[in-house]
């Protein structure tokens, strides 16, 4: 963990710039959310605000919003961000998922994107029910470990998949949520997203450590990855300026139930 938590430190400047914004998950929360006209939520594992910006521009003036991560580096690119972007109703604070310092019963909503594989499963079910009040929205967007077995990533870039193993399946996910009863899985939404990108820009991201999955090569099994990448993918594509793949994603919609 102390490593993975450096990686974020150093890459904090640029996290941005390197990853995907995925616009249709946030269609399916805004229709989830429209019958609320305030909405105070909690985006954690929030990193440096790329979906935070996305939240506030799609739930506007509605949206008040608890950035919470455990690096400090990632909250201040999140809060740089924001303000730049004339934003003021958010709150950074810095917290372990497992220990989130809200209120009981206190949140309409609360998000994760791409980042729950870094949490202590359990203990971020049991505290995100007791932060959110009755009948709120939990949203969860992960990719499942066999998605990611099928990414360029996975599919190209060796022992990639091997490595990534804290990613998990939707089952994993399940039997874990009926650990905590009042959170009942209402909808799961699946996402395919078609991609496309120069070689070039792969090679980029891998050396920027893009996904925190390089971070667990030491230097030399990266090295010789990095020499093999091109083969594999030059087996398959053969215009490196249009290398074309899918990534897939999944969003768990969970509601607090209302005990009687």
């Amino acid at each position: 963990m102390r490593r993975i938590h450096h990686h974020f430190s150093r890459i904090a400047h640029k996290y941005r710039d390197l990853r995907t914004i995925d616009l249709a998950l946030l269609s399916i929360i805004k229709k989830r959310l429209e019958n609320l006209t305030e909405i105070e939520a909690a985006d954690v594992g929030c990193g440096a605000g790329r979906y935070d910006l996305m939240l506030f521009q799609y739930l506007r003036e509605r949206l008040s919003l608890n950035c919470i991560d455990c690096n400090e580096n990632m909250l201040n690119e999140l809060m740089n961000y924001l303000k730049d972007n004339k934003l003021r109703n958010f709150k950074a604070i810095i917290a372990s998922a497992s220990a989130l310092p809200l209120s009981d019963n206190s949140l309409d909503s609360i998000f994760t994107f791409n980042a729950i594989h870094h949490f202590k499963l359990l203990d971020f079910f049991k505290e995100s029910s007791r932060v959110l009040r009755d009948n709120g929205y939990f949203f969860i967007y992960t990719r499942l470990r066999s998605q990611n077995k099928r990414n360029i990533w996975g599919g190209y870039f060796p022992e990639f998949h091997e490595k990534e193993t804290r990613l998990y399946e939707l089952g994993d996910l399940k039997e874990k949520l009926k650990e905590v009863p009042i959170l009942k899985l209402e909808s799961i939404e699946y996402f395919r997203y078609r991609r496309t990108a120069k070689f070039d820009w792969l090679i980029t991201l891998a050396k920027n450590n893009h996904y925190s999955t390089f971070n667990l090569y030491d230097k030399k099994e990266f090295e010789e990855a990095l020499k093999k990448f091109p083969e594999n993918i030059s087996c398959d594509f053969k215009d490196p300026d249009k290398i074309i793949w899918n990534d897939e994603n999944i969003m768990l919609i969970i509601r607090k139930n209302v005990l009687h």
